[in-house]
């Protein structure tokens, strides 16, 4: 899987949102640590904090999975 990927669309829709890795963490009950390591593909999110970031971006949460798995 390429993880880099699914991190610069996550990245992508975070700044189309207007915001910042802190405000997302806050969003989401993270650290902007860990946001920051989704978007440079050296972790992933976990399923509950895929179905928020599916509320968020409005992006189905199967879109999200499919993304991550046509990088694999």
């Amino acid at each position: 899987m390429n993880d880099y990927d699914f991190g610069n669309f996550i990245y992508k829709c975070r700044c189309k949102a207007g915001l910042s890795q802190a405000a997302l963490a806050e969003y989401l009950g993270v650290s902007n640590k860990a946001v920051s390591k989704w978007e440079t593909g050296k972790s992933k999110p976990t399923t509950n904090v895929l179905r928020k970031l599916s509320a968020l971006f409005s992006v189905s949460v199967e879109e999200l999975l499919r993304l991550r798995e046509e990088r694999d």
